[in-house]
Order: C-alpha cells, then sequence, then structure tokens
C-alpha cells in the first residue's frame, strides 16, 4: 500500500488531480491517499497558501500529486515559519513548497503522440532544471521608484547536484545523450560555473555522449530540427521557458507533466497552470496529470503499472474519438478518463 499526498489546488487541479487518481487506482496498485491544502484553498482555510501541515505531510509520505495552483504576476511574497520561530519569504507558493521540501530539479518529459496537430512530430526530449538557483530565487528589490535589481545566483554544490541527478537519470533509462544549455559566452561567472561544473560530472559518466549549446541556439534549434536532442539540462529559468517551448511544439500543454525531486522526496505536477477559465467545464486534457501519474508509479517502482498507463495515453490519443478540445476533440474531461481506463 502506497501513501501517497494529494494537493487539489485551484482551477482545474480538482478535476486532473480526480482523473489522474481514477487511472492509477485502475491500474489496481493500492493507493492510500492523504489530502492537503496549498494555494488558493490553503489561504481561506489557515490564512496562508503554504500550510506547514501540508509540508509535515508531503515529508512524512515522501511523494504527493499536485494539482496546480494560482500565482499572482504582482502577487504578494509566500512568508513561512519554522518551528523554531524563523520565518523565510518566497516569490511564490511553488517556489517556497520546492525549497522547503528539498527538492532540487525539476523533470519534465516531452515528447510527440500519434494523433496530434504537432510542431515536431519526433520530439522526445526530457527538461532538467536546477531548481533551488538562478533568477527564478526571488531575490531582487528594488532602486528608487523607476529600477529594480534581480541577483542571478549559482554554485557549485547546486550545479552539481543537478548534474548528477541528470546523468543518473540518462544513464537509467538509456537516453543516448545529454545536453548542458547555458549562456556563458555572455554569463561567464554563473553560467560558467555550472557548465564547467556539469562537464566535471559529466566525465563520470562516459557512457552518455555529453554536449553542450547556448540558450539562444537551443532555442532555434528545437524551433527548425527538434529531433536530435534527448536530455536537456540547464538551470532553472531557462528549463522553464524552454519546456514551454517544447509543449508547444508537441501541440498542448496538457501533454506535459513534470516532477519535482529532492533526495528523499517526489512531487509529481503538470506543467501547465490552474487554467481558471477552463475550471469547472469538464473540458480540461487529463493527459498531463494522468501522464504524472505513471511517472508517480514509476518512481514508487510500479513499473508495469507505468507503462500500462502511459500506452493507454498514447492509444486514446492516437484514436483521436475521445481527446478534449485542445487534441482536436470534443470529448469531456471525464469521458477521456473513462476510455483511457477501458484501454488499461
Amino acid at each position: 500500500m502506497h501513501k501517497i499526498t494529494v494537493i487539489k489546488g485551484d482551477g482545474v487541479g480538482p478535476e486532473i488531480c480526480d482523473a489522474a487518481m481514477r487511472v492509477i487506482e485502475a491500474t489496481g496498485v493500492k493507493c492510500e491517499w492523504e489530502f492537503a491544502l496549498v494555494g488558493g484553498q490553503a489561504e481561506k482555510q489557515f490564512g496562508t497558501p503554504l500550510p506547514a501541515e501540508t509540508v509535515a505531510k508531503i515529508r512524512q509520505n515522501k511523494v504527493a500529486l499536485k494539482g496546480p495552483v494560482i500565482i499572482e504576476a504582482m502577487g504578494e511574497k509566500v512568508l513561512v515559519s519554522h518551528p523554531d520561530h524563523s520565518q523565510r519569504v518566497y516569490s511564490n507558493v511553488n517556489t517556497a513548497m520546492r525549497i522547503e521540501l528539498g527538492a532540487f530539479v525539476n523533470v519534465r518529459p516531452l515528447r510527440a503522440f500519434e494523433g496530434v496537430n504537432s510542431h515536431a512530430p519526433k520530439l522526445n526530449v526530457v527538461v532538467i532544471r536546477e531548481i533551488t538557483e538562478d533568477l527564478y530565487s526571488g531575490y531582487e528589490h528594488a532602486i528608487g521608484a523607476d529600477a529594480a535589481e534581480a541577483v542571478k545566483i549559482t554554485t557549485r554544490k547546486a550545479s552539481e547536484r543537478a548534474a548528477r541527478f541528470a546523468f543518473e537519470y540518462a544513464t537509467q533509462r538509456w537516453r543516448r545523450r545529454l545536453s548542458i544549455i547555458h549562456k556563458a559566452n555572455v554569463l561567464q561567472l554563473t553560467d560558467g560555473l555550472f557548465l564547467r561544473t556539469a562537464r566535471e560530472v559529466a566525465a563520470n559518466y562516459p557512457k552518455v555522449k555529453c554536449d553542450d549549446a547556448m540558450i539562444d541556439a537551443c532555442v532555434y534549434q528545437l524551433a527548425c530540427k527538434p529531433e536530435g536532442w534527448d536530455v536537456l539540462l540547464m538551470p532553472n529559468q531557462y528549463g522553464d521557458i524552454i519546456s514551454d517551448l517544447c509543449a508547444g511544439l508537441v501541440g498542448s500543454f496538457g501533454l506535459a507533466p513534470g516532477a519535482s525531486f529532492g533526495d528523499d522526496i517526489a512531487i509529481f505536477e503538470a506543467a501547465h497552470g490552474a487554467a481558471l477559465d477552463l475550471a469547472g467545464q469538464n473540458k480540461v486534457n487529463p493527459a498531463a496529470m494522468i501522464l504524472c501519474g505513471a511517472m508517480l508509479m514509476e518512481h514508487l517502482e510500479e513499473f508495469e503499472a507505468a507503462q500500462r498507463i502511459r500506452d493507454a495515453v498514447k492509444a486514446v490519443i492516437k484514436d483521436g474519438r475521445a481527446v478534449t478540445p485542445d487534441l482536436g476533440g470534443n470529448a469531456k474531461t471525464t469521458v477521456m478518463t473513462n476510455v483511457i481506463i477501458d484501454h488499461l
């Protein structure tokens, strides 16, 4: 029996989390769901978007299935209190949760599916990004009324940890190539340190072909000739942007699963946001969160269940008769979920 924390989140989060849970249960894997709050509902009930009891539940269970939460573009900072009465301020609730739980790397596998009108029908990449540093750390301040400054942080420790995870990931899944993405020709100290550290780690993994590319060249090549890429390792901000680009190339954010990993925790969450305009309409594509469920099963070493889920999603999308509007169909979320379960 696997005990899994479920955070349904905001907007379409409850709908896609319910879909993923139903599919996981349909595989026959025994799971106990423990629900917790993050985001808007947590704010209403606890006065904070990240309650301490939610963090404690995830630490105890070590795995979480998380729906999207609303992040305001100009919202207030997230304040997290610790038992020793210290406090830490974060730029948003997602960053707060990942850092409080010790997650240091985010993984987004992005692939094209037969049956989808895709800009890159052969794309099959894994975007791996370090998530504790870089500009997304949120260290910024105003300089008077008309200027602001953000601090880009890169350390050898964090870069090495992310690189080692990426090479282990590539090795365990028989991926043939790992590319380090950077802008070290301009950001010679920060991106330069990230690049040098990743190259040092690469020396320990001779079976994985390692190369590197500048972020602007990578974007151009992904747009023009995406098939050659495999595993992409990069700092935080680049990874967020590149994974969104790849979601567009394969045809829909609804096909983009993801997960954040720490030494002993894993949080599985779709790449897309809360999509408030679709909330409660039974129209959202559940595939990304269902594929997160497959990643969760793989993490729990339920490998057969993980592959069955992926095969079922692939079959339903290829058939095209029970897919949501973003994939060119007119099926409801629940209908697409039901058909995926039938294919199990």
